[in-house]
């Protein structure tokens, strides 16, 4: 598949840069999926942390941005468990 791409690039010129950001675009999907596969709120295993997010600290940073909420300043409201 990779050559059958190459060869097509090389007779058409004006593909590589449809070939450059589809690759692109995959890769930064690819790699937002890991970040959210790694994230506090997902359980891959149940027995050891059945619940991962109650062991983070108040000022951990849930979202990817942030406009608004200063992280730095926050209290916890909620009983420890």
């Amino acid at each position: 598949m990779f050559r059958t791409a190459v060869e097509h690039a090389k007779k058409h010129p004006g593909l590589i840069p449809q070939f450059f950001f589809i690759c692109l675009g995959m890769g930064g999907a690819s790699l937002y999926l890991m970040r959210l596969a790694r994230g506090p709120h997902v359980t891959w295993n149940k027995t050891s942390n059945p619940e991962p997010w109650n062991k983070l600290d108040p000022t951990y940073q849930y979202k990817f941005v942030a406009i608004t909420t200063d992280y730095k300043n926050l209290k916890k409201d909620g009983p420890e468990f």
